[in-house]
């Protein structure tokens, strides 16, 4: 029975769709992104890590294994306490990483159980994937959050390890088949915030009818104990949060696309 590579489960999350959900975080990532929030979901494979404890002065050490190997019943056993609450809110499940994608036959297996007990179902992808597997997940995912970071093929390939051909192509396949889609854009200071990328991903969007709303995803240091524990360089030490009025202003320089447009999803 194909098992998947799960390093999280969350439940009540409202930021990764619409309602109250639970997002399935699955281990395994094509990209390496400079700014990569979740550092421990790259690796496609159980990680130990280093865990420090203060009590009364003292400190002490431990390690826990990440990432975990689930039947896609499993993670349904862990889902189906949670349908009233879905049904209730306008709910239901999000598989993000990671990029779930990297897992087609679970992912599958896991979606075609939600879908047949009416869960609406969200994938959260960085869109680098085989195109095969996005028409194999598509007629069971209610709604993708796909992710535009670079438009320029060489400062994608720099900052994530790999070209950006494939997303576009996967892209404008959930245009063609009308597939429900939040684009999120991570803003990170000097990177993906500068007017030429910004003005290339509107570019982009504007004819799109599938997108149904832009999440604008601004850069924090949130991830820095996770690097320290995975003894990982944290290479944006350096970087400032954003102010409200810089990120008010990122806004409004996409009021001219028909399209509502979010400070953080």
């Amino acid at each position: 029975m194909e098992k998947g590579l799960i390093f999280d489960i969350r439940h009540f999350s409202v930021h990764d769709g619409p309602g109250i959900r639970t997002t399935v975080f699955l281990k395994g990532c094509p990209l390496r992104c400079v700014w990569c929030h979740n550092p421990e979901s790259q690796k496609y494979e159980p990680e130990k890590v280093q865990r420090t404890t203060k009590l009364d002065g003292k400190e002490y050490n431990s390690s826990e294994t990440i990432g975990s190997y689930m039947t896609a019943e499993e993670v349904f056993d862990q889902v189906k306490t949670h349908i009233p609450i879905f049904d209730e809110s306008g709910g239901g499940v999000t598989f993000s990483g990671g990029e779930p994608l990297m897992q087609p036959k679970f992912l599958l297996n896991t979606l075609k159980l939600c879908r047949a007990n009416d869960i609406h179902t969200a994938v959260d992808t960085c869109g680098f994937a085989l195109h095969e597997v996005f028409n194999l997940i598509l007629p069971y995912t209610n709604l993708f959050l796909f992710d535009l970071k670079l438009i320029s093929p060489q400062k994608h390939e720099s900052y994530t390890g790999q070209p950006n051909h494939v997303i576009f192509k996967n892209l404008f396949l959930l245009e063609l088949n009308n597939a429900p889609t939040i684009i999120r854009i991570p803003l990170i200071p000097g990177i993906t915030d500068d007017q030429n990328n910004l003005e290339a991903i509107k570019s982009v969007l504007k004819p799109l009818r599938c997108v149904k709303r832009v999440d604008l995803l601004p850069y924090h240091h949130m991830a820095k104990d996770k690097y320290r524990r995975m003894n990982l360089p944290y290479k944006l030490e350096d970087l400032k949060s954003y102010t409200a009025n810089q990120l008010g202003e990122i806004k409004s320089f996409f009021n001219d696309i028909d399209i509502p447009v979010t400070i953080g999803g």
